[in-house]
């Protein structure tokens, strides 16, 4: 998957994922720039890029990890660091963007993803790779192209390949939420679907975002019901129940990411008491944060699949269930093709808006 001209092209990288920065460079036969990343003992970030950038394509691979804020600092300072060496343009390969999930208004927050996104920009990123972000409405937050590449094909092609018998499997949406995307994966392999309703933790739909206060205005001629404006209805869960059928069935919940295991494991357990006799977690990005590896181990859940955005290689020593995909070429296939000048439809072919 040689580039047309290697002269011209550069990949550098943070500290957050080496392994998959060298997975990339290998699969592009380029050699990795000479760019070092560290801290001082006041720890502050420090970037020395040891070989000239001037009027090259620089591409910056780096992904969001627990240590979020310094994967983002390191980014904006390789970032501009090209930027005032005279680069001819910087691409940032992000395969999971930081704080994608604050991309609404909650109370008297702020949406942060816009606002990394307008860091980004600013520091010198002319294009942006990522992968499976929380919302694809996120690319809008962008002055710049963005392309928000899918990791579903891996994900279908290693359960059609890796899951015995899955012809007896049904897709599970965690929550209504996520029932889109249960659905397109339904689709593709020609399974059935079922939802979990009346989830035990509190989705971020449901979260109180401040906008439900009454203003102070006198009552008006047009609304004369002596209450004012009415209370806005607080939202009850039922109990977890499961709509479907996932007796003697096997389940495979679909998701975007593997956080707080918490949930899944509850969701588990309801599957694994209606029947399911074995349980599957499929997700693009592994966060696997504080003790997730210990929960899955005693958890009914046969596996959790993730593939290689996020390193996870300390987790899956503490858990045998928890198995990787490896998605590299899709983003040096990527690169590939935007050094090239060659069109990216090719890795959106048949990818709907709800995958």
């Amino acid at each position: 998957m040689d580039v047309q001209s290697s002269s011209d092209i550069m990949i550098i990288g943070g500290n957050s994922h080496p392994e998959l920065v060298a997975l990339i460079a290998s699969r592009l036969g380029v050699k990795s720039g000479g760019c070092a990343v560290y801290h001082k003992t006041n720890r502050e970030t420090m970037v020395e890029i040891g070989d000239s950038v001037r009027g090259k394509d620089i591409y910056i691979i780096q992904t969001g990890t627990k240590d979020v804020n310094n994967n983002i600092m390191e980014l904006l300072i390789m970032a501009y660091a090209c930027k005032t060496s005279s680069a001819k343009s910087i691409v940032g390969v992000i395969p999971y963007l930081p704080y994608s999930k604050q991309c609404k208004m909650r109370k008297r927050g702020c949406i942060v993803s816009k606002l990394l996104a307008k860091m980004m920009c600013k520091s010198g990123l002319t294009h942006v790779i990522t992968m499976d972000l929380h919302q694809k409405e996120i690319q809008g937050f962008f002055d710049c192209p963005v392309d928000n590449l899918r990791a579903s094909p891996f994900l279908l092609q290693y359960i059609q390949e890796c899951i015995p018998d899955y012809r007896n499997a049904v897709i599970v949406a965690r929550n209504p939420g996520s029932a889109k995307k249960a659905t397109s994966y339904a689709e593709r392999l020609r399974l059935g679907i079922a939802v979990i309703h009346g989830e035990q933790k509190e989705a971020e739909s449901d979260m109180v975002d401040g906008r439900y206060s009454p203003p102070t205005l006198s009552r008006s001629r047009t609304m004369d019901v002596s209450v004012g404006v009415p209370v806005h209805p607080a939202k009850e869960k039922p109990p977890i129940n499961v709509v479907g059928d996932v007796g003697g069935r096997i389940a495979i919940m679909v998701d975007d990411m593997v956080d707080d295991v918490q949930s899944f494991v509850a969701a588990a357990e309801v599957l694994k008491e209606r029947g399911a006799y074995k349980i599957y977690v499929l997700a693009t990005h592994g966060l696997l944060s504080s003790d997730a590896p210990r929960l899955i181990e005693d958890s009914p859940i046969d596996e959790v699949v993730v593939t290689n955005t996020i390193p996870h290689e300390l987790q899956k020593m503490q858990c045998h269930k928890i198995k990787t995909v490896d998605i590299s070429i899709l983003l040096s296939e990527a690169i590939r093709r935007i050094h090239n000048k060659e069109s990216m439809s090719y890795l959106f072919k048949n990818v709907t808006l709800e995958d």
